[in-house]
């Protein structure tokens, strides 16, 4: 009898289908995650006479997959673009809106590794002169003489200087990024502004309601119906909120700490009329009723914080939690311990560092980088602003330096309506410190403990 063929033996190798399968989400962990761009709604708070007065602020959009092909023209970002903030403006070369890459415009530099971690108005008018003359010529060309024009252009660039930004973000599609693009290309970019019905908050409704129509209502009576730009983000607030199938965050974009004015609260309109207290008593005085109304209309109209549940802004990367109240009395604590035990020294720094900043000139050192110069033709001291290059050098540009920090951290640990730093961002000016301070490690203790980070990511990541 012949023998059976018998059928050949398969061996499963113990552990073999185990080790495909974390080949398998290896490979998946390796790829790169998918892009995911945004529409995001700043919200920028008033200055000057806009703060004293009206207090409405200002609005503009961000988009992170458009950028400028031109200040005017519009198009797809391409790999390590930060994309553009475009924004309606009044009195800037006849255009109805203008585009400007992210970080030039918040910070009046080029790239995330020039911005300065301190200004004052000398600093920020010239480094929008400066990169006005390299990129805005055509939009706002020299005077006569070759001098810095006047005008509104300096609305351009710069933002962060005089203002807080709060941004209200929201995802798009690459297919609604290209017919956005498409669209405001073919229209005219003529000026046409107009306060009740073209401003600023006009613009940003219709663009988002391109994007999402409905996502952003006419102004409300609260408003008395005027478009304002804390309106605007209130509506994609809401619109966020009802489509929680669309991702949704909100962030601050805290004002450069430095010597330049504080912004102020951006408010409505019968908002800024009631606590303003120069324009109720006198309406009290003549129309009572109508006072009385406005007071009613506040008092029941729905308040809306910007800052409630926000995280911090970073150009390195993603928005993280800002500094809670217990870090903030443990720094502030130690900063006042440090400056107690040599009170001396202290006050004496203090004057030099403001000294130095009221007779110095602005300048950028052989990176490209900005600094603060001595006046004096002949000295060479120079301070540098920016974290990549604050580092122990000459002893007198190196206690100026110490000085420029603790006078930064002073201001950035003060109480405020809105954060105005990341606990990380913090933790690393005060290492800077510690890296300048004479004695070493001695004098200041470590940084606090960070224990409630997870805690306050998770608390601001939350939407209302």
């Amino acid at each position: 009898m012949s023998a059976q063929p018998q059928e050949p033996e398969v061996r499963v190798e113990k552990g073999s289908w185990a080790r495909r399968g974390v080949l398998f989400f290896l490979l998946l962990a390796a790829r790169p995650p998918a892009a995911r761009a945004n529409v995001t709604v700043l919200l920028e708070e008033p200055y000057s006479y806009d703060g004293a007065f009206a207090g409405t602020g200002h609005t503009a959009l961000y988009f992170s997959r458009v950028c400028a092909a031109t200040p005017v023209t519009l198009r797809r970002c391409n790999p390590g673009e930060r994309g553009v903030v475009i924004s309606r403006y009044t009195r800037i070369a006849g255009y109805d809106w203008i585009a400007i890459p992210l970080v030039p415009y918040l910070y009046a530099v080029e790239n995330a590794e020039d911005v300065p971690l301190y200004a004052d108005p000398k600093l920020a008018a010239f480094l929008r002169d400066q990169y006005r003359r390299a990129h805005l010529e055509d939009i706002a060309p020299d005077g006569p003489g070759g001098e810095t024009p006047k005008g509104d252009w300096y609305e351009l660039v710069g933002s962060s200087y005089d203002r807080t930004n709060y941004g209200f973000e929201i995802e798009t599609t690459p297919e609604q990024d290209d017919a956005f693009i498409a669209w405001i290309n073919s229209r005219p970019n003529h000026a046409n502004y107009q306060f009740m019905s073209r401003n600023c908050a006009d613009f940003v409704r219709d663009v988002l309601n391109f994007y999402y129509p409905n996502s952003v209502s006419r102004a409300s009576v609260v408003d008395l119906f005027v478009g304002t730009p804390k309106h605007a983000a209130k509506s994609l607030a809401r619109y966020g909120h009802r489509h929680p199938d669309l991702e949704f965050s909100r962030f601050v974009i805290p004002q450069v700490p430095g010597t330049v004015k504080r912004s102020r609260p951006v408010r409505g309109v019968l908002e800024s009329l009631f606590r303003a207290k120069k324009y109720v008593v006198v309406l009290a005085a003549f129309h009572p009723f109508v006072a009385g109304g406005v007071m009613t209309v506040d008092l029941i109209g729905e308040r809306f914080n910007p800052s409630k549940k926000s995280l911090v802004f970073s150009l390195e990367g993603k928005p993280s939690a800002p500094l809670t109240e217990t870090e903030r009395r443990s720094y502030s604590r130690d900063l006042r311990e440090l400056t107690a035990e040599n009170a001396g020294e202290a006050a004496r720094a203090g004057n030099a560092w403001r000294k130095f900043v009221e007779s110095s000139r602005p300048g950028f050192n052989a990176y490209g980088r900005p600094v603060l110069q001595s006046a004096e033709v002949a000295a060479s001291l120079q301070v540098s602003l920016t974290r990549a290059d604050l580092r122990p050098g000459e002893q007198a540009a190196a206690e100026l330096q110490k000085d420029f920090i603790i006078a930064r951290l002073k201001q950035t640990l003060s109480r405020s309506r809105a954060p105005r730093i990341s606990s990380n961002e913090l933790h690393e000016d005060w290492l800077i410190l510690k890296n300048f301070d004479a004695a070493g490690n001695e004098k200041l203790s470590g940084p606090p403990e960070r224990g409630n980070q997870t805690e306050g990511e998770n608390a601001a990541r939350s939407s209302d």
